[in-house]
């Protein structure tokens, strides 16, 4: 079973956006899409841009330094799928937004 930590409060993250948190030594954005969030490496693929500054359209977030894009749901590039950031589960408990601490293997 999977160990969670509470990252933020709903209203912390606001729809189409990321918070950037750090565990373990690894950044990771979640994003709101809708109401539904989704965590991911916050590192791009291409040269490590800052992903949760990236702008977000539909489940997609486009890395602010070179355009490189990744579909939230799964991490795996859009124009390389087989190109994947680690992703994490993401659950709400009330007001709070929780991260699992393992990678989710999708």
């Amino acid at each position: 079973m999977d160990e969670y930590v509470v990252v933020a409060r709903r209203d912390e993250i606001p729809e189409g956006r990321a918070r950037v948190i750090e565990i373990g030594g690894h950044a990771i954005a979640v994003f709101n899409l809708g109401g539904e969030y989704h965590a991911i490496a916050n590192a791009c693929l291409h040269e490590g841009g800052p992903l949760g500054e990236g702008g977000v359209y539909g489940s997609r977030v486009v890395c602010p330094l070179h355009g490189w894009e990744y579909d939230l749901t799964t991490g795996a590039c859009v124009d390389d799928p087989a190109m994947k950031l680690a992703c994490y589960r993401v659950k709400i408990e009330g007001d709070e937004v929780l991260l699992a601490l393992a990678v989710d293997p999708r």
